[in-house]
């Protein structure tokens, strides 16, 4: 099964990274668990300041706890451009809100790939791929907070490997 189907396109933030002879066959955003220290932040701060508030100086708590929501917002926001994609002939990473950073490896240099779990990542669905290449330091080795990590494991592999068994009859 495919994440994204033939009449797809990547968004307009990972398009114009694309190259033209390139098809694109993934493409999926982090998973929300990203946000999981994020979040907590905001949370903590926000009941931590409502019983602090009511010894202390009120408008510097509350201060301090917009700033930290303010960091929770920009981290949503980095974290709605940030895409993993898939083409017919690469791996690429897009992460950053102002500075883009596309980190890329070719399908062709991958030798081994893992992906790993913990159990955070089987409770909520997500996984890390471990991408290595011939003795060379890649732009992309790691990839975390992948969504359906099994389904991506399996199509990548099959890209990279393809069955030489299969004829074109099948």
């Amino acid at each position: 099964m495919r994440l994204v189907t033939p009449g797809d396109s990547a968004p307009a933030s990972v398009n114009k990274y694309l190259l033209p002879h390139e098809n694109q066959v993934i493409t999926v955003r982090r998973h929300p668990a990203v946000l999981m220290v994020p979040v907590g932040c905001v949370l903590g701060g926000l009941i931590v300041a409502g019983v602090v508030s009511n010894t202390a100086s009120t408008t510097a708590i509350w201060w301090g706890w917009l700033v930290l929501l303010a960091w929770f917002v920009w981290r949503v926001a980095e974290w709605s451009v940030d895409y993993f994609v898939i083409t017919n002939q690469r791996m690429l990473l897009t992460t950053g809100l102002i500075t883009r950073k596309v980190a890329m490896m070719p399908l062709a240099k991958v030798t081994d790939m893992s992906f790993k779990r913990t159990i955070a990542g089987r409770m909520l669905g997500y996984g890390e791929f471990v991408l290595e290449s011939a003795g060379q330091d890649q732009a992309l080795s790691t990839v975390e907070y992948l969504p359906y990590p099994e389904q991506l494991y399996l199509e990548v592999c099959e890209m990279i490997f393809p069955n030489k068994n299969a004829t074109a009859d099948d």
